[in-house]
């Protein structure tokens, strides 16, 4: 039985002017919603996850406690769960699938939040990595819904090196000649090693290499990581879904959404939620920088680094000590009372 499920969006309009036919958000939910539904919490999921990737914050006595809030977890277009090139009958399928934005994203969100639901008012938006990039995108598009923001490792806009290392793990992907300009019969194994062994140069810091903090996990040597670690983890990917989702990463932009004439200053000014804004200390391509940046434009936002060496993936729940961090600041937003 599938774990999860599947909301019909119909012809689903899409913000540069394409329609996706009979568009679907596949998503899940946790716990019980409220008499007054005003529990709910929604959390994006990132690149190259779904909602099991989430679910390490979910649960009783987590940060998201499911004895008291109701989790919506939908998943990115482009993850092979939703809408996806890999799911897409022709003539939208592979290659052909149209770009999706955050904003597309998070407009379906909200019509499941709506529509599915009867939902009104979101206690929280809370993401990592692109899931912060949609919570974000609901705070801008939805100011009037959401109560609390929680980016984690992530932007409100992509900023020119993210691009760059973006270039980097689509151009090692693509340069297999079995790619096939997306037309593969095959996935294309060796463009599917080299992204990954690309990625795992920006995925964890320097420091994370240096203190040889892979030998914790398990990992005898660096070779048996990259091959363990980074190649196991992307191995079952279709190459289009990973490619369909870096287009949505590499053009995010709250500054883009309608209304803001991409004025990505004057977006963030918009919002209204009480913000934590949560970089981590390490984090290759998404640094704390960046969002110290953001912050100065929030009205009401607070801005926590995450300890640690482990980069960007601290926010993946697998090192202790951010995964602790990030818990108990949760928490702490989540008491918070915002304005009224």
């Amino acid at each position: 039985m599938a774990d999860h499920e599947l909301f019909e969006l119909g012809d689903f309009a899409l913000q540069h002017g394409d329609v996706l036919p009979g568009a679907r958000l596949a998503y899940r939910t946790y716990g019980q919603l409220s008499g007054d539904k005003s529990n709910a919490i929604v959390f994006p999921t990132w690149f190259a996850g779904t909602h099991e990737a989430n679910e390490w914050l979910i649960g009783e006595g987590k940060a998201l406690d499911t004895e008291r809030y109701f989790v919506i977890v939908p998943n990115l277009f482009g993850n092979g769960l939703s809408s996806s090139p890999s799911n897409t009958a022709p003539p939208h399928d592979r290659a052909r699938f149209p770009h999706t934005t955050m904003y597309d994203n998070v407009r379906a969100q909200h019509r499941l939040v709506t529509e599915r639901f009867g939902i009104g008012r979101l206690a929280m938006a809370v993401g990592t990595s692109m899931g912060a990039g949609q919570a974000y995108q609901w705070a801008v598009s939805h100011p009037d819904m959401v109560e609390r923001l929680a980016p984690i490792a992530g932007s409100s806009h992509t900023s020119p090196h993210n691009q760059v290392f973006l270039e980097g793990i689509r151009a090692a992907l693509t340069a297999d000649a079995s790619f096939n300009g997306g037309d593969y019969a095959e996935p294309p194994r060796t463009g599917l090693r080299a992204f990954a062994r690309v990625y795992a140069g920006w995925g964890l810091s320097q420091a994370f290499y240096w203190q040889r903090e892979y030998e914790q996990l398990g990992f005898a040597t660096l070779e048996d990581f990259l091959i363990g670690f980074w190649e196991s983890n992307f191995a079952d990917w279709d190459a289009n879904d990973l490619l369909a989702m870096i287009w949505t990463w590499q053009h995010a932009d709250v500054g883009q959404t309608p209304g803001f004439g991409g004025d990505t200053r004057a977006a963030l000014a918009s919002i209204t939620a009480k913000a934590l804004l949560m970089p981590s200390k390490k984090d290759l391509y998404f640094p704390p920088e960046d969002e110290e940046w953001s912050a100065g434009y929030i009205p009401d936002a607070d801005l926590r680094v995450i300890p640690g060496v482990w980069g960007h993936l601290a926010a993946g729940g697998g090192d202790p000590q951010a995964a602790a961090f990030i818990g108990a600041a949760l928490r702490q937003l989540l008491d918070h009372t915002p304005h009224e």
